[in-house]
């Protein structure tokens, strides 16, 4: 496999990321770097180890986790944008309550949601024979990139845009969602 095919991957599987990152982003008042971190870091690791559980676990697992995986993207996905949507009509003091989707369990759901495709590319690459490493790691840094891209430039337009971005935030989740769910049924 070739760099610039392993790279083509890897932002493409990084897409997911920016996205969420996008609307996690916009869903901030302010950027600090710790929820910066915390979820380029996240994003990254379960960019990277996906494919290598993938990899080892080969078609074992495979055929127990091809008939739904894109159900639990979709319901992961689906279950945070409609909390965002939620969100975005709340009162500025339940706004203050809100759960920060950087930290505990909605890190947790958007990092397995995000990173679900890459299980199947790496259970790809055992079929295919082709070494884990260097691809999941490049996976796991471009992933963790776009999550930082995203999450700064939806922070921009969040503070610009405000509740109506938290609102967009979470409809791009509930599509992304729908996207993993419309691309495994078809």
């Amino acid at each position: 496999m070739t760099w610039f095919t392993t790279l083509i991957i890897a932002v493409g599987l990084g897409m997911d990321a920016f996205a969420v990152a996008l609307a996690a982003g916009a869903q901030r008042r302010s950027l600090s770097f710790r929820p910066l971190f915390r979820l380029s870091f996240h994003f990254g690791l379960f960019q990277f180890l996906m494919p290598v559980i993938g990899w080892f676990f080969g078609s074992q697992i495979e055929r127990y986790i091809r008939d739904y995986d894109h159900w639990l993207a979709f319901g992961l996905l689906a279950l945070i944008g409609v909390k965002m949507i939620r969100e975005s009509f709340s009162s500025e003091h339940d706004r203050a309550a809100r759960t920060d989707p950087t930290r505990k369990w909605a890190l947790v759901a958007l990092s397995v949601a995000t990173s679900i495709d890459a299980l199947a590319v790496g259970l790809s690459m055992a079929f295919l024979g082709v070494s884990i490493w260097i691809p999941s790691v490049i996976i796991g840094l471009v992933a963790a990139a776009m999550t930082a891209i995203g999450m700064t430039f939806g922070n921009q337009l969040g503070t610009r845009f405000g509740r109506r971005m938290e609102l967009i935030g979470g409809l791009i989740l509930i599509g992304i969602g729908i996207k993993i769910l419309f691309e495994h049924l078809i």
